[in-house]
C-alpha cells in the first residue's frame, strides 16, 4: 500500500488482496520491478483520482502501538515471595489506580475499540503498508505489522535532510559481481495513461512501499551515474517511507547526538561545492609497471578525468567526518608513559529501574490425569499393544505424497528390536559393547523421522541415553568438529543410523567411513529391521516408572561454537509432557503438523515424545520438501484436518511468499499455531502478517501461539490456546533506549526506538518463574527491569554433560531478594533468555544472553539489529534469512558486525546504498554504530544443517578473514569511542627547566663517541697523502699489479679486474678525454651515468685527474625508461653537470625514440663515451690546491621523496676511507665482498673509493645479477673465503626469500660461510631487525655466524655514522615500549611484553665520530635513554647540500648547528633521524663501557596523529602481520587521514577481507583509526635501489589515480 491516494480509495478487497500480492512477489524477487509496476497499473488504473496540486501534504507519523485508550499498567508489589496469577492481576488493578507514574503500557487489542475520528490522519509518510496495527474485523493490505519498518523509514527520512556524501569504494571491474546494463533499464512506460501522472503525484517522489516498489523516478536516478550532471555521489537512495528518492548524499548524515565519540582529527578547510564522485573504474586485470609522476592521465568511462575521484572522495570522507557526531572524549589524559583508553562514564541521565523487586511467578498446578503413564516407554507399550493399527507418523517425499506411515503397533515392535540388538549384538556376550546407561549417538537424516523415532525409543527401551546429533556431511561441516568433542566427551561408541544415511557417509577406498575431524571413532550401527535379528519370544524391554536416570542428552551449541549436552532426567521428561499436554489441551489420536527439526527442541518434544504420550499422528514435514514447497505445510493441515501445527516464523513467512497458487486453503481445522521462536523479536510481524492474509481462510487470531524454550529449561512459557476470540494477545511498546540499559519504558521520548514485543504466554504447569539480574549475584530484578528468566521446575535440565562448573552456574542457580534471602529452597535453571513477567503473568522476552552485545557499557541485542537491518528498503539486494550479527572485541571494547548475503542481481550501487541506509537506521533506532557491514555473494555463509547460519563459524570466517566478501562498509571513525585522547604538545621551555626536566640529577647527557683517530698508531702508508687521487698513483707505482678491483657476472665467474696501475692509466686517459674533447676546467661537474662495474670507478678516478668533479647516477632502466629517466635528467640538471660520460650503450639509449618520448633529448649536455678513449696520457695530473675543495657530490633521492646533493671535500673523503680502514681492519691482503648500488652514501664509498684507499681486494657483484641468480652474492662470498661482506637489505631479502628452500642443495654445492666475520647491511633507517634475524636463521646452518651480521647507520650529512666492524661487542638488541615512543620517550620493557618493539643497535660508532642527541625542538641536550634527534660531529661530514637555490637557512640548520646550553661551541650536522644513546654493561676495545646507538626512524617520515609521532614502519609492520596474504604494506597521511595501503598475494576475491583486518590490527596496536584501506597488486609499492619504501611516490601515485587498486575503502 504505498501510495497517498489509496488509503482514502474505496478499491474492492479483491483488489487490495491482488495488490498485496503483488508487492510480496516484488519484494522476494519473484516478479520484474517492470511486471510489477504495469500489473499494478493496470489494477488501480481506474480507481485513482486526479494528481493533486499540493506539494505533498505535511509528514505526520502515526503509530497506534500503544493508543490512548491504552490503560497505563505498572507492576509494584509489597511483599516477596511466590504469587499465582491471579493474585497478580488484582495486585496490578489496585496498583494501577494509585497513581503511580506508569512504567510500560501493553495493548490489549485496543485498535478496533477507537472511534474512526481517533485515528491519526493518513498521510503520504505514514501510508506504507505497515503503519498501523490491523483491526480485527477486516483484512488489511499490509502483510506485517512492522513496527520496525515504520520506524525505520521515519528514521531515514530523519537523514534526508542533512545532505551528507559517503565516497563509494573502488573495486576492479574484476571484483564487480556484475554490471550488466539491464540493472538500468527503466520500467516500460509506453503505457503512459493518467495513472503516471498521479503516482508520481509531485516533485516529492512518491513514498515507496517498503518492499522497494521503486518508481519511475528511483529508475532514473539509478541510471543517474552514467551522466556527468550528477553532482551528488555515485547513486541514490530511496527512503521507504519519507517520499522522496534521495542521494547518496544523505547517507549517514549521524544525527544522533548520543553517540558518545570525538570527531577524528581531520583539517578544517571545507569544499564549497558539491564533490563530483563517479562510480568507481574498473579496470583491467592486467599489470604493468606502476607509472608515477608523470603518468598521462586516463579518461573513464563516463568521460571524468580521473585523477580528481580519490582525491575528490578522500575530500569527501574528510568531510562527512568533520561534521560533529557525538560529545568530545572526556578530558581524560595523563601526559605519563600510559595512554589510557577512554572508560565509558555512565550517563547521568540513563534510566534506572524504578519499580519494586519482582515476586516469582508460579503457573498452574500440574493437574494429575489418573490415565497419564507412569513413563513414557510405558505409554508406549500401552498404545502399542491396545491400538497397534493407530497411525503415530506420517513422513513426506519431496513432492509432499505420504512417504510411510508408522503405526503405534510397529513402532513397539521395532523399538524393542533395537533395543534387543543395541543390548545383545554389539560386543560379545561377555563383554557387551552398550551396558545400560550408556550413551550411544542417532545419527539421522532430517528427512527420515521414522527410523530415528524408532532408533530413539530403541534406546529408551534399552536403558541407554540417545544423543541426537546432525549427519556429518563433509569432513569439514560448519560445527561437526565440536559436535565430535561433544560425542567423545560423552564416551560415545556407537552411532545409529538409517541404511540410506550409511550409504551416504563419505567412504574411503576400502569402504570405510573415516574417522571425521574431532570425532571419537565410532562404530556404525544401522537400525533398519531387515538388518536386525528377532528378539527371543522371552525378551521383553524392563519398563520402570520414570526415575531420575538420564533419558536423553540434547545438544547446544553456545556463541563461541562449542557444542555443550544438555543432560534430562527420565521424570523431567515425562514431566514435560504432561506439561505440555496440560498447557496445550492436547488429547487423544490428535493430527499434528511438524516442521520442525525432530532431533531437538520444540520439533523433538512435541513431535516424538508428548505426541506419544497421546498417541498423537505426527505429520512429520522435511526440511528439504519445504525448500521445494514453501507451502507444504498448509496444504497438510488443510488435508489431514490438522489441530495442531509446530512452525518457526520462517516458515510462516515463506508460507506467505507462496500462498497466492492457493485458492482452496482452509485453516479452520487448527486450534493451536505453536510458533517455536516466537520469543525472536521479527516473530511478531510473522505472526501479524501470516494473520492478515489467512485469516479470511479460516485462521482465527486466538489460535497462533508463540512459545519460548531453550535447551536447559525445555519449554518456559507457551500462550494457551483460547476459545474466546476477544481477548487479543498482550504486546508491550518498549523505549529501545530503555532496553539498551535493561530498564523497561513505555516509548514516549522517542517515537523511533521501539520494540514491539509480543507476550509468550503464560509460565509453564508446575513451574516457578523470575527473572534475576544477568550478571553478577542472581538478584531478582524489579519490575521495570529486563534480567534473564530462570525457572524452577521437574521439567528442566539437569546439567551440561561432564562440565560440572557450568552446570553449577546455570542448572543450580538459588535466586535472592535485595535483602540476600533465597527465593526458593529449590534451585533454579537458567534460561538463557532475557525478559520480564508483565501484567497479567504473561511472560515477555526480549532477546537471547547469547546474542547480547554489551558496547560501551549498553546492551544490545543480536536479533533486533537484524530485525532492524530488515526493515531497511528495499530488501531487494539481500536474503532475508541469511543474515549474521556478532560482535568482535577491538580495543576493549565491543563492536558490532553485520554480516548478509548479497542477491547475485544486485550492483554496486543498490548494495552500497542499502548497506547506508542500514547504518543509518541502526544509528538512529538503536543509537549505536555498527562497526562493520559486509555483504558476501549469495549461499557462501556457513549453514547449520537445517538452513539458518552458523554463527560462530561467521564469526571465525571474519577474524581470520576468510569471509571473502564482494563489499565491505566499516565505520571505525563512528564506532571506535574510548580511543585516548589527543596528546596536547607542552608550551616551549626555556634552557634551565630543561635542565631540570630532562637532565635529571645523576642521569649523565646522552653523547658518545668513536675511537680517536689522532691518537690511533698505525702503518697507514695512505695517511701521508692528503688526496686519493695521490694515494692510487703511490700505488700505482709501489704494487702495479696488485688486483683492486674484481667484477663477477651473474655465472659467478671474473667479468673483469682492474690492477692498480691498469686503474691508474685508465683514468689518465679520461682525464685527457675530459680535458680535450669536453673542453672541461677543474671544478667542472661531470655525470657519470654507468651501470655498476669496473668503468664507474675508471670514469670517477678519472674525473679527480682532470680537477673535475663527479656525480654518480644511476643509469635509465632500458625497460622502464618513461619513470627512470625524468630521474636522471634532474639529477644532471640540479648537478649542473657540464658534461655527461658514459658507456656506448647507454649513450644510444639516451638518444633513443622512447627517451624522447619521455625528456627533452636536445636539453642533455655534452655526451662523452668512454669505451673510445684517447691513447695519449695527460701532461700532468690535475692536484687540488686545498683539501677542503669539493671532491664529488652525492645525489640520492630520500624516502620522502626529495631528491637531496651533498659535497664531499677531499678531507671528508680521506677521512672517512681512514675510518671505514680502521672499522674493518682492511688491509692489502684482504678480501672484502660488496654487493650494493654504487652510486651515492656508503654504497659508493665501499664500491669506488675504499680499495684504492686501503689497498684491499674488492669483489664487487651487481645486486641486479641476483635477480637471475639469487645464490651468486652468497656462493662468491663461499668461493672466495670472504672474511667482510657488505649488502642491502633488498639483497638480504632476496636471498631470504630466493634461497630459503634452496639451503640443503646450496650446502650440496659446497656453500660455506663459516668464515665469514662482518657481513653488513648499510642502510640509512632503523635496522630491520625480523629481517636480519631470519637470515642469520636461515643461512645458520650453512655456517653462517649470528654474531656477523650486523647493520651500518648513514644519512644525507654523514654519508656512515656507524658500522659494526670487526673488533668490539656484538650488536645488542633492546625491547622499548612503543607507545612511549609515541610521546617521544624511551620506555624499556622485557622482551614479549605488550606493546613492546624490539629496536638492534645501528653497528658500532665509527673512529673519528662524536654523537649527542639533542632535543630537535629546542636544540638541548637529552638525558641517556632519552628519545631525540642524532646530532654528529666528525671530519668526514659532508660540507653542505649542493642546491641550486641555496638555501642558506635550511643548510646552516643541518650542517652547522650548535647546542640551545651545554656544549655550545661545537658544530654539529642534524642527521634528521630520532634515536637514542644507552650505555650497555659491555666494554668496547679500549676498554670503555660501550654506548650503543638505537635509531628509531627519520623525523620526515614520521606522521604527526593525534598529538602523537608514529613512524610508519611500526603500523607497516603490524598490517602485514595481520594477514597472510598481505606480502608488503605502506602507510602515510593524508589531510590527517592515515592511508594503509596493501600488497596482496592471493585471488582479488581475498582483497575485502583485509580491510577489517587491517583497521582492527591498527586500532589494537596503535589507537588510530585507518581513513582509507588501498588494495593493491604485488610490486606497486616503489621501493627504492636500498630498499626503502618511497611512501611519497606512492602517495602521489594513490592521490592522482596511478595506482589501478583492487579495492579501495573508505572507512568512515
Amino acid at each position: 500500500m504505498a501510495d497517498r491516494g489509496l488509503e482514502g480509495m474505496a478499491l474492492p478487497l479483491e483488489v487490495r488482496a491482488r495488490l498485496a500480492e503483488l508487492e510480496l512477489e516484488l519484494s522476494e524477487g519473484d516478479i520484474t520491478q517492470k511486471g510489477y509496476e504495469k500489473k499494478r497499473s493496470k489494477l488501480i488504473g481506474a480507481y485513482l483520482p486526479q494528481p493533486p496540486t499540493a506539494n505533498g501534504a505535511a509528514v505526520v507519523r502515526c503509530r497506534l502501538q500503544h493508543s490512548e485508550g491504552a490503560p497505563g499498567r505498572a507492576l509494584h508489589s509489597g511483599n516477596i515471595g511466590v504469587c499465582d496469577i491471579r493474585e497478580a492481576a488484582v495486585r496490578e488493578r489496585a496498583a494501577s489506580t494509585a497513581g503511580n507514574r506508569p512504567l510500560f503500557y501493553f495493548r490489549f487489542g485496543v485498535d478496533q475499540a477507537l472511534p474512526p475520528e481517533r485515528r491519526a490522519p493518513v498521510t503520504p509518510a505514514s501510508s506504507t503498508r505497515y503503519h498501523r496495527r490491523r483491526s480485527s474485523g477486516s483484512r488489511d493490505e499490509r502483510y506485517r505489522s512492522d513496527v520496525h519498518t515504520e520506524a525505520v523509514q521515519a528514521a531515514l527520512a530523519k537523514h534526508k535532510e542533512r545532505k551528507m556524501a559517503v565516497p563509494m569504494p573502488s573495486k576492479r571491474r574484476s571484483l564487480v559481481v556484475q554490471t550488466s546494463m539491464d540493472a538500468y533499464t527503466p520500467p516500460d512506460t509506453s503505457s503512459g495513461s493518467e495513472d503516471e501522472g498521479s503516482v508520481q503525484g509531485d516533485s516529492q517522489g512518491t513514498p515507496t512501499s517498503s518492499q522497494g516498489s521503486i518508481n519511475m523516478e528511483h529508475w532514473i536516478s539509478q541510471a543517474i551515474h552514467g551522466s556527468t550532471t550528477s553532482t551528488t555521489s555515485s547513486s541514490s537512495t530511496q527512503s521507504g517511507g519519507s517520499g522522496a528518492a534521495h542521494r547518496l548524499a544523505d547517507v549517514m548524515a549521524q544525527t544522533h547526538i548520543e553517540n558518545h565519540s570525538a570527531p577524528p582529527d581531520v583539517t578544517t578547510y571545507t569544499s564549497e561545492h558539491p564533490i563530483q564522485v563517479e562510480r568507481p573504474q574498473g579496470s583491467t586485470t592486467s599489470r604493468t609497471a606502476p607509472k608515477y609522476g608523470n603518468a598521462e592521465l586516463m579518461e573513464t568511462g563516463d568521460g571524468v578525468p580521473v585523477s580528481s575521484r580519490v582525491s575528490a572522495k578522500i575530500q569527501q570522507l574528510v568531510n562527512t567526518l568533520k561534521r560533529p557526531k557525538r560529545p568530545p572524549l572526556r578530558e581524560f589524559f595523563v601526559d605519563d608513559f600510559e595512554e589510557l583508553l577512554e572508560v565509558q562514564q555512565p550517563d547521568p541521565n540513563q534510566p534506572k529501574p524504578e519499580g519494586a523487586q519482582m515476586l516469582a511467578m508460579r503457573g498452574e498446578q500440574l493437574g494429575v490425569v489418573t490415565n497419564w503413564p507412569p513413563s513414557l516407554e510405558a505409554a508406549l507399550q500401552r498404545w502399542g499393544t491396545i491400538s497397534p493399527k493407530a497411525p503415530c507418523l506420517t513422513t513426506m517425499d519431496t513432492n509432499g505424497k505420504p512417504l510411510y506411515i508408522l503405526t503405534y503397533g510397529k513402532l513397539w515392535t521395532r523399538s524393542m528390536k533395537v533395543a534387543y540388538n543395541i543390548l545383545h549384538k554389539l560386543g560379545t556376550k561377555q563383554e557387551p559393547m552398550v551396558r545400560p546407561g550408556d550413551r550411544v549417538a542417532l545419527v539421522f537424516p532430517n528427512n527420515d523421522p521414522a527410523a530415528s523415532m524408532v532408533a530413539f525409543y530403541g534406546c529408551l527401551l534399552a536403558e541407554v541415553v540417545p544423543v541426537p546429533i546432525e549427519v556429518p556431511l563433509t569432513r569439514k561441516d560448519a560445527g561437526s568438529q565440536q559436535i565430535g568433542f561433544l560425542l567423545g566427551s560423552c564416551g560415545v561408541t556407537v552411532a545409529l543410523t538409517s541404511d540410506a544415511c550409511h550409504k551416504g557417509l563419505p567412504k574411503s577406498p576400502t569402504g570405510e567411513i573415516p574417522q571425521f575431524k574431532g570425532w571419537p571413532k565410532l562404530l556404525w550401527f544401522v537400525t533398519e529391521s531387515k538388518h536386525l535379528s528377532k528378539p527371543p519370544r522371552d525378551w521383553f524391554p524392563h519398563i520402570k516408572d520414570a526415575n531420575n536416570d538420564t533419558a536423553y542428552i540434547e545438544y547446544k551449541t553456545c556463541k563461541d561454537g562449542s557444542v555443550l549436552g544438555v543432560t534430562v532426567t527420565r521424570i523431567a521428561l515425562l514431566t514435560h509432557c504432561q506439561a505440555l499436554t496440560q498447557a496445550c489441551g492436547y488429547t487423544e489420536a490428535e493430527t499434528i503438523v511438524n516442521v520442525l527439526d525432530f532431533k531437538k527442541d520444540v520439533g523433538l518434544w512435541h513431535g516424538i515424545l508428548t505426541s506419544v504420550m497421546n498417541m498423537m499422528h505426527v505429520i512429520s514435514i522435511p526440511y528439504s520438501l519445504m525448500k521445494v514447497n514453501p507451502l507444504s505445510w498448509i496444504q497438510k493441515v488443510c488435508q489431514y484436518k490438522a489441530k495442531v501445527a509446530c512452525v518457526k516464523s520462517r516458515d510462516m513467512h515463506w508460507a506467505l511468499v507462496a500462498h497466492r497458487d492457493q485458492r482452496d486453503v482452509n485453516l479452520s481445522s487448527l486450534r493451536m499455531l505453536i510458533v517455536a521462536d516466537g520469543a525472536n523479536p521479527w516473530s511478531i510481524s510473522s505472526c501479524d502478517a501470516f494473520l492478515n492474509v489467512f485469516q479470511s481462510k479460516g485462521l482465527r487470531q486466538e489460535v497462533i501461539c508463540p512459545c519460548a524454550s531453550s535447551p536447559e529449561a525445555l519449554t518456559v512459557a507457551i500462550r494457551r490456546p483460547t476459545d474466546d476470540s476477544n481477548q487479543p494477545p498482550g504486546r508491550g511498546v518498549l523505549s529501545m533506549h530503555g532496553l539498551t540499559y535493561g530498564v523497561i519504558r513505555v516509548d514516549s521520548e522517542e517515537k523511533l526506538s521501539v520494540l514491539t514485543v509480543q507476550d509468550v504466554g503464560l509460565v509453564m504447569p508446575g513451574a516457578i518463574m523470575c527473572s534475576v539480574k544477568p550478571d553478577g549475584v542472581p538478584q531478582l530484578c524489579r519490575t521495570d527491569e529486563i534480567g534473564e528468566l530462570c525457572v524452577c521446575a521437574i521439567a528442566t535440565g539437569t546439567s551440561y554433560y561432564g562440565l560440572s562448573g557450568m552446570t553449577k552456574n546455570t542448572f543450580e542457580v538459588f535466586p535472592v531478594t535485595s535483602s540476600g534471602a533465597p527465593v526458593s529452597e529449590y534451585p533454579f535453571v537458567r534460561t538463557g533468555l532475557l525478559g520480564f513477567v508483565g501484567p497479567g503473568g504473561l511472560v515477555f522476552v526480549v532477546g537471547k544472553m547469547d546474542g547480547l552485545m554489551v558496547v560501551s557499557g549498553r546492551r544490545h541485542n543480536a536479533d533486533d539489529i537484524v530485525a532492524t537491518a530488515l526493515a531497511v528498503e528495499p530488501m531487494k539486494f539481500v536474503y532475508r534469512g541469511r543474515i549474521a550479527v556478532f560482535s568482535v572485541t577491538v580495543l576493549h571494547d565491543e563492536r558490532i558486525v553485520i554480516v548478509a548475503e548479497q542477491r547475485p542481481d544486485s550492483t554496486e550501487e543498490d548494495s552500497f546504498q542499502w548497506m547506508s541506509r542500514v547504518l543509518q537506521a541502526i544509528d538512529s533506532i538503536h543509537q549505536v554504530g555498527v562497526y562493520c557491514l559486509a555483504l558476501v555473494p549469495a549461499n557462501t555463509l556457513p549453514k547449520t544443517p537445517l538452513g539458518g547460519i552458523h554463527l560462530s563459524e561467521t564469526k571465525q570466517l571474519f577474524l581470520e578473514g576468510s569471509l571473502h566478501p564482494c563489499n565491505v562498509l566499516m565505520c571505525p571513525h563512528t564506532c571506535v569511542t574510548n580511543l585516548p585522547k589527543p596528546r596536547q604538545k607542552q608550551p616551549e621551555i626555556g634552557p634551565a627547566s630543561v635542565m631540570v626536566g630532562n637532565l635529571v640529577s645523576g642521569k649523565r647527557i646522552a653523547q658518545a663517541s668513536g675511537r680517536d683517530l689522532g691518537q690511533i698508531e698505525d702503518n697507514d702508508q695512505a695517511r701521508k697523502f692528503l688526496f686519493l687521487s695521490e694515494v692510487l698513483q703511490w700505488r700505482a707505482q709501489t704494487t702495479p699489479d696488485h688486483v683492486l678491483y674484481t667484477l663477477l657476472n651473474c655465472r659467478g665467474t671474473i667479468a673483469s679486474s682492474l690492477t692498480c696501475v691498469q686503474l691508474h692509466k685508465r683514468a689518465e686517459k679520461i682525464a685527457v678525454m675530459l680535458m680535450e674533447r669536453g673542453h672541461l676546467q677543474d671544478g667542472d661537474h661531470v655525470a657519470l651515468v654507468y651501470p655498476p662495474g669496473i668503468d664507474l670507478i675508471a670514469a670517477f678516478y678519472g674525473c679527480l685527474y682532470a680537477g673535475c668533479v663527479p656525480i654518480t647516477v644511476r643509469p635509465p632502466h632500458p625497460q622502464n625508461i618513461a619513470t627512470t629517466l625524468p630521474t636522471v635528467k634532474m639529477i644532471v640538471e640540479v648537478s649542473r653537470s657540464a658534461c655527461l660520460m658514459t658507456t656506448q650503450l647507454i649513450c644510444k639509449l639516451l638518444r633513443s625514440r622512447e627517451a624522447a618520448a619521455a625528456v627533452d633529448v636536445r636539453a642533455w649536455p655534452p655526451i662523452l663515451d668512454t669505451d673510445d678513449l684517447p691513447k695519449k696520457r695527460p701532461a700532468q695530473i690535475y692536484k687540488p690546491s686545498n683539501p677542503d675543495t669539493l671532491a664529488y657530490l652525492d645525489f640520492s633521492v630520500s624516502t620522502t621523496g626529495m631528491l637531496a646533493g651533498v659535497k664531499m671535500s677531499h678531507a671528508a673523503t680521506s677521512a672517512f676511507c681512514r675510518s671505514i680502514k680502521l672499522q674493518c681492519e682492511l688491509y692489502p691482503s684482504r678480501e672484502v665482498a660488496i654487493c650494493l648500488d654504487p652510486y651515492c652514501g656508503l654504497g659508493f664509498v665501499l664500491w669506488c673509493l675504499c680499495s684504492v684507499y686501503s689497498g684491499h681486494q674488492s669483489i664487487l657483484i651487481p645486486p641486479s645479477e641476483l635477480e637471475t641468480n639469487p645464490a651468486l652474492w652468497l656462493l662468491a662470498v663461499s668461493q672466495y673465503k670472504v672474511r667482510d661482506t657488505f649488502c642491502s637489505y633488498s639483497v638480504m631479502e632476496l636471498c631470504t626469500k630466493g634461497l630459503g628452500s634452496q639451503t640443503e642443495s646450496l650446502k650440496a654445492r659446497g656453500l660455506d660461510l663459516s668464515r665469514v666475520r662482518t657481513c653488513v647491511v648499510v642502510a640509512e633507517e632503523r635496522p630491520r631487525i625480523a629481517l636480519t634475524q631470519s637470515f642469520s636463521k636461515l643461512f645458520k646452518d650453512l655456517g653462517l655466524h649470528p654474531r656477523a651480521v650486523s647493520t651500518s647507520f648513514g644519512c644525507r650529512v654523514n654519508l656512515a655514522i656507524c658500522l659494526q666492524g670487526t673488533s668490539g661487542p656484538d650488536p645488542t638488541t633492546v625491547y622499548v615500549d612503543m607507545r612511549a615512543l609515541r610521546h617521544d620517550r624511551v620506555r624499556l620493557v622485557e622482551r614479549g611484553s605488550p606493546h613492546s618493539l624490539p629496536l638492534m643497535e645501528s653497528g658500532k660508532i665509527l673512529p673519528g665520530v662524536r654523537i649527542i642527541i639533542a632535543n630537535p625542538e629546542t636544540k638541548g641536550p637529552l638525558g641517556d635513554s632519552h628519545l631525540g634527534e642524532i646530532w654528529v660531529h666528525s671530519a668526514h661530514n659532508a660540507s653542505g647540500y649542493f642546491t641550486i637555490y641555496g638555501d642558506e637557512s635550511l643548510q646552516s640548520d643541518h650542517f652547522n648547528s650548535r647546542l640551545s646550553f651545554g656544549d655550545t661551541q661545537t658544530v654539529w650536522a642534524r642527521t634528521g633521524y630520532l634515536g637514542f644513546l644507552r650505555r650497555t654493561e659491555l666494554t668496547d676495545a679500549n676498554g670503555e663501557r660501550h654506548d650503543a646507538l638505537y635509531v628509531v626512524g627519520a623525523l620526515d617520515e614520521a606522521m604527526e596523529l593525534r598529538g602523537m609521532r608514529y613512524h610508519p614502519i611500526d603500523i607497516e609492520t603490524s598490517v602485514i602481520r595481520a594477514h597472510k596474504s598481505v606480502t608488503e604494506c605502506a602507510v602515510f597521511t593524508w589531510t590527517n587521514l592515515l592511508v594503509v595501503v596493501v600488497e596482496l598475494d592471493g585471488s582479488e576475491q581475498e582483497a575485502l577481507d583485509l580491510v577489517p583486518l587491517v583497521t582492527n590490527v591498527v586500532l589494537e596496536e596503535h589507537y588510530l583509526v585507518v581513513g582509507v584501506v588501498v588494495v593493491v597488486d604485488i610490486g606497486v609499492i616503489p621501493i627504492n635501489s636500498r630498499g626503502e619504501k618511497q611512501r611519497m611516490h606512492l602517495r602521489d601515485g594513490f592521490l592522482a589515480d596511478q595506482l589501478d587498486p583492487i579495492y579501495v575503502a573508505y572507512n568512515m
